[in-house]
C-alpha cells in the first residue's frame, strides 16, 4: 500500500566569509591550535560579518538548496528554522527568510531545540507533510553564535562558528517499502533535568539580555555518547535496519571525539562518517545541513543512499533520522 513520505529534493548551505582559525584565537585568549585540535578536532570556525544577521545566513542557504532541487520558491508553503540565535524576539526568523525569498503563502516559524534543531524541525515538517496540509517546506538550521559567546571564555569560544544549512522537502506517494525514498523515521527526546550544563545566561522573561553561552564540557561529553546511541538504536528497530545498512552517517559536528566515539559504539565504520567540524566548528542547527551539502556536493551522498542522522544539543534535546536519499 503506497504511503506518503517526505522526500529530499535538494539541499545548500551558506558560510560567512571571515575564517577564524585557532591561531588567530590563540594571540586573544589562552590557548592553542593543537589544544582545540586535540580536544575538538577543530581547526578554524566562520564569523558572521558586521550586520549579518541569521535570517541573511538562512536566505542564502535556502536559495542554494532551491536551486539544487531546481523548484520555484513560490511552491514552497512550508518554512521551518532551527535556531537558537534568531533575528529578534519576534517575529520568527523564519518570515524574514520568507520574506526575503518573495513568498506570500504558506507557514513560517522558528524551532528552538538548540544543536538539535535541525533534526527536530525535520522530524516537524515530516508529520506535517504526512497530514496533506502542506506540499512542499524548506528546512532550515541557521546560527550565529558568535553573538552569544564570551570570548574571554577558552572553555566555549573556542568550539563555536556561524553558518546555515537548508534542505527541499516534498510529500511524495511512495511505494510504502523499506526501500522507499524520504524520511523513513524520526525520534525525538529531551530531559530539562539538565538545562545547566548546557544554557545562556539570560533572557527576555529573565535577565532582559541576551546572555552568554555556559556548558559544563565534561558533563556534556559524558551524556552524549549514551543519548546520541538511544534515538539511534530506536531508528534501527522501527525500521529493521542496521548500523551495516547504513551508507552514510551525518552527526551534528559538535566534537570529533563525540562523533568517533558514537559511531564506534554504534559499530558504524569510520569511512561513513561525514565530518565536517573540523572546517565550521560546532554551528549548533547549522551543522547537520551543512555537513550533508558537502557530502551531497562531493559526490558521497547519492540518490538511494541510506543516510543516518543525529544530534544532542542543550536542554538536553536530542534526536535522529534516518532518511532514504
Amino acid at each position: 500500500m503506497t504511503m506518503l513520505r517526505s522526500v529530499i529534493l535538494g539541499c545548500g548551505s551558506y558560510l560567512p566569509e571571515r575564517v577564524l582559525s585557532n591561531k588567530e584565537l590563540a594571540s586573544t585568549v589562552d590557548t592553542s591550535d593543537e589544544w582545540i585540535v586535540q580536544r575538538t578536532g577543530i581547526q578554524q570556525r566562520h564569523i558572521a560579518a558586521a550586520g549579518e544577521l541569521t535570517s541573511d545566513l538562512a536566505i542564502h542557504a535556502a536559495k542554494a538548496a532551491l536551486a539544487a532541487a531546481h523548484v520555484d520558491p513560490q511552491s514552497i508553503d512550508l518554512i521551518v528554522l532551527g535556531t537558537s540565535t534568531p533575528d529578534n524576539t519576534f517575529p520568527a526568523s523564519a518570515v524574514s527568510v520568507q520574506a526575503g525569498l518573495g513568498i506570500t503563502r504558506g507557514a513560517a516559524f522558528d524551532l528552538q531545540a538548540v544543536c538539535s534543531g535541525f533534526v527536530y524541525a525535520l522530524s516537524i515538517t515530516d508529520g506535517l507533510l504526512r497530514t496533506g496540509t502542506y506540499k512542499r517546506a524548506l528546512v532550515i538550521g541557521s546560527e550565529t553564535f558568535s553573538r552569544i559567546l564570551d570570548w574571554k571564555d577558552r572553555t566555549t569560544c573556542v568550539l563555536f562558528g556561524d553558518g546555515a544549512g537548508a534542505v527541499v522537502v516534498e510529500a511524495q506517494q511512495q511505494p510504502g517499502e523499506q526501500s522507499d525514498r524520504g524520511i523513513l523515521t524520526t525520534h525525538l527526546r529531551s530531559d530539562g533535568r539538565h538545562k545547566t550544563k548546557l544554557y545562556v545566561d539570560g533572557g527576555p522573561s529573565s535577565t532582559q539580555t541576551v546572555g552568554h553561552l555556559r556548558m559544563e564540557g565534561r558533563a556534556v561529553f559524558k551524556h552524549a555518547v549514551a543519548m546520541i546511541t538511544d534515538v539511534i538504536e530506536d531508528a534501527f528497530r522501527a525500521t529493521g535496519y542496521t548500523a551495516a545498512d547504513i551508507d552514510w552517517f551525518v552527526p551534528h559536528q559538535a566534537n570529533k571525539r563525540i562523533i568517533d566515539d558514537s559511531a564506534h559504539k554504534l559499530g558504524i565504520a569510520p569511512e561513513k562518517v561525514v565530518t565536517t567540524v573540523q572546517m565550521h566548528g560546532n554551528t549548533s542547527a547549522a551543522s547537520i545541513p551543512l555537513a550533508l551539502n558537502v557530502a551531497v556536493r562531493d559526490g558521497r551522498i547519492k540518490k538511494g543512499d541510506l543516510v543516518l542522522l543525529e544530534a544532542m544539543g542543550g536542554g538536553f534535546t536530542w534526536g535522529s533520522a534516518l532518511v532514504r536519499w
